[in-house]
């Protein structure tokens, strides 16, 4: 049995998108996507989410659900609340909005906890200049040893003379690995000054003078906000079809 555990946490209340993990996408509710592409990676499955209706869609799909209170600050504090009295050893965390996610984007990261890390991610090249200079794609700078030094929304790093391909530039795919220990170090922090400013919950671990790997992947992801997002996932997957 793996010793790691995918953890979605699916709140049903969305700005954007109304009900967004029960948003229908070719025939399905959006969270059963993404809950049966996580078992493609592993059987260790659980979904947190603040929602009865949920639950009850995701039981169907034959994995776990755990209800958390509304009030929850973030997706993070969610998947805590659920795995907090469970002996398990690595946590992956997978937005409830990846219908797309593949073994790409969370074997590595499971690896690198594994080799010791307590906090990890993916990142992408970029494949366009427009894509690196929207700053709705976070961008993230490593260090030698693959270790983020800085995520924002803005064009990191800067070029003061010249310009680089796209494929220099790294988007941040958020995906994230923790520890359990560093799961509950993360929860009990306090926001920081550039998470607050940037609005980037993983600045948080950078500001508390912690490390994330990062490890590069081939395969971006798209995630789903809006109904245009909807209909993109939707065009998407019947050409895969």
């Amino acid at each position: 049995m793996e010793d790691f555990l995918i953890a979605i946490p699916a709140r049903l209340r969305s700005s954007r998108l109304p009900e967004k993990p029960l948003q229908e996408l070719c025939g399905k509710p959006l969270i059963v996507w993404v809950v049966e592409a996580c078992r493609r990676i592993t059987d260790n499955v659980l979904v947190a989410t603040d929602s009865k209706k949920v639950a009850s869609v995701v039981r169907g799909c034959g994995v776990e659900a755990v209800l958390t209170p509304s009030e929850l600050p973030s997706g993070t504090d969610r998947i805590w609340e659920a795995v907090k009295k469970l002996d398990v050893n690595y946590i992956v965390n997978v937005q409830g909005d990846e219908p797309f996610v593949k073994q790409e984007h969370v074997l590595p990261i499971v690896e690198a906890l594994k080799s010791g890390e307590e906090y990890a991610t993916v990142a992408t090249p970029f494949k366009s200049l427009e894509e690196v200079q929207n700053p709705n794609n976070v961008k993230v700078i490593r260090d030698k040893n693959g270790h983020a030094i800085y995520f924002s929304r803005s064009v990191i790093p800067f070029v003061r003379d010249g310009e680089l391909p796209p494929s220099d530039y790294l988007k941040h795919i958020g995906i994230y690995g923790y520890t359990k220990g560093a799961l509950r170090r993360f929860v009990n922090w306090p926001e920081g000054f550039l998470e607050r400013t940037e609005k980037l919950e993983q600045l948080r671990i950078l500001e508390n003078g912690y490390k994330i790997h990062v490890s590069v992947v081939e395969s971006s992801l798209v995630g789903i906000d809006t109904y245009e997002d909807l209909k993109k996932a939707e065009k998407i997957l019947k050409e895969e079809r």
